[in-house]
């Protein structure tokens, strides 16, 4: 019989340490799409504030912390969020998807973490235009992803599990290009 073992969407791939930038495994908790009915999304705010301390984010934001596992909810596109970090209460008003195995979350970090990402991303990452806490749905080279930035110098990606290993690809390719020019430099 075969011994199936579970393993995490980015398990042999991270940690990285390349030049100035770091890129690691996030492990996010539960992960629950929300999405609420028409006219329902104050409501379905109002009750995620209560249960879980974080209500439903304005468009292209985040709300709660970014470290650990504590509670935050990332807004992924047009009247949808991700909870992270807790399980999602009962929401009546709201459709509620567990995909707490569908994302490979990567976290980069360093002084050069910006300028990674901007190989591969057509967002402005710049300090004041993308601030913490700001998110957005785009393209990672050929993938659509979620970029959101948690730190001055530290973003977040989550892609699909089933591209978690283009995701790094991908990211670790940027970072030697990044390093390699710093060297020149």
């Amino acid at each position: 019989m075969a011994r199936l073992i579970a393993t995490t969407p980015c398990a042999g791939l991270l940690p990285l340490a390349i030049g100035s930038v770091t890129v690691t495994e996030v492990d996010a908790g539960p992960v629950t799409l929300i999405a609420p009915y028409d006219g329902a999304q104050k409501a379905t705010s109002d009750a995620l504030k209560a249960a879980v301390g974080v209500g439903f984010p304005a468009p292209n934001r985040t709300l709660g912390q970014t470290q650990g596992k504590r509670p935050r909810i990332v807004w992924c596109g047009m009247g949808q969020a991700v909870l992270m970090g807790a399980d999602c209460p009962d929401l009546p008003q709201a459709a509620v998807v567990d995909q707490s195995d569908a994302w490979a979350i990567v976290r980069i970090d360093g002084a050069d973490a910006a300028a990674v990402l901007a190989r591969l991303t057509p967002i402005d990452l710049r300090d004041s235009q993308f601030k913490r806490g700001h998110t957005a749905r785009t393209l990672v080279a050929h993938m659509t992803v979620s970029v959101t930035r948690v730190g001055a110098q530290t973003y977040e990606v989550m892609a699909m599990r089933s591209m978690a290993g283009t995701l790094v690809h991908d990211l670790e390719q940027a970072a030697k290009n990044v390093a390699a020019r710093a060297a020149l430099a």
